[in-house]
């Protein structure tokens, strides 16, 4: 679970962790202010209007490109682990968007007077065996010396213009499946608390390791309508873009969403991140009742996810194949979650 390097662990060279160090969901918005008045090209298919979770440039009528990037500080001490998680985060928003990934450029950060220079090859190294593992692999990239330790990657891919997987367009009627359980962030927080179980570690390893490959089958699936992937923002969070861009109500079913059990357990236990607190400020408006909505699940559906599931709008009649599919992936845990009404906003039942 350790880095074996002397001096700092990973985790303590960086004030936050994983998707949980992203910006504050309302201080973006004010940062990105009103859209832009410039005319976007027809051929850009998917921009950042929807907040949606890459952008889109078709190329011709039987191929699209998919463009996207992330990267983040340490949410693991492990630096292979980290380069592998921050890999397989990247490429989650290829395969949100129906793509198939094609290849990635690498965005690496490092203190390089406070880290081995052995640890930052084996960041790199568990980077490129994901990219590799998924066909994409990494083909360059850039790096600085930076004041915390920064992985990452731009992931492109393709896909079909008419199969795209956008989250903004879900139909009334339609039901959500969650690919994985919820709970990473709690278990980051407990990590750097020290008090998070072999087990449990394990298990997040195994989660945010996970490629999502699911996305790129589900794009020529008949009755499957829109995609996104469960990061930073949290389950509600990103549901809200997927509502607000459809148009729609997203309802919760709380006792349906799968949670980690140690998570839910830390998380009785108060343990959460500062960011799930930040995402709820964010979200709670939206939220029917959200006065109603005790503290626990407050916690459990606003955890920061790094890596996480694929959250799939399709009809009622598409969803067994749809979880089928998921677990011939290796996606056993994935379950039906909720539904897309008319309305707007989100409501947790």
């Amino acid at each position: 679970m350790m880095d074996d390097t002397p001096g700092k662990r990973l985790t303590e060279l960086a004030h936050g962790g994983g998707c949980g160090c992203k910006l504050d969901p309302a201080v973006l918005t004010e940062i990105l202010g009103a859209p832009s008045a410039f005319a976007m090209p027809a051929d850009l298919l998917v921009d950042a209007a929807t907040r949606d979770d890459a952008a889109v440039w078709r190329i011709n009528d039987e191929t699209a490109l998919v463009a996207t990037t992330d990267f983040f500080t340490p949410i693991v001490d492990d630096p292979r682990e980290f380069g592998r998680i921050a890999a397989t985060n990247a490429l989650s928003d290829v395969y949100a968007m129906g793509a198939t990934p094609i290849f990635c450029l690498a965005i690496v950060g490092m203190p390089v007077n406070a880290l081995p220079r052995e640890t930052v090859r084996q960041i790199l190294e568990g980077g490129r065996s994901v990219a590799e593992a998924a066909g994409a692999p990494i083909a360059g990239g850039h790096s600085i010396d930076a004041a915390e330790p920064i992985y990452g990657l731009v992931a492109l891919g393709t896909v079909h213009p008419e199969r795209l997987l956008a989250n903004a367009r879900a139909k009334a009627g339609d039901v959500l499946i969650l690919g994985k359980p919820l709970g990473i962030g709690i278990y980051s927080a407990a990590l750097k608390r020290g008090t998070l179980p072999e087990d449990a570690y394990a298990e997040m390893i195994a989660s945010t390791t996970r490629l999502n490959t699911p996305g790129a089958a589900l794009a020529g699936m008949a009755g499957v309508h829109a995609a996104t992937d469960v990061t930073g923002f949290g389950l509600l969070g990103h549901l809200s873009e997927m509502a607000s861009g459809s148009g729609l109500c997203g309802v919760i079913d709380r006792a349906r969403v799968p949670v980690f059990e140690t998570a839910r357990r830390l998380a009785g236990e108060g343990v959460k991140t500062g960011a799930s607190g930040r995402n709820w400020s964010a979200v709670a408006g939206q939220v029917e009742d959200a006065d109603a909505l005790d503290e626990l699940h407050r916690t459990l559906l606003c955890d920061p996810q790094t890596s996480g599931g694929l959250l799939v709008s399709c009809a009622p009649e598409a969803a067994d194949g749809v979880l089928a599919l998921f677990r011939e992936h290796g996606h056993g845990e994935a379950a039906l979650v909720g539904r897309m009404e008319d309305g707007a906003g989100v409501r947790v039942a």
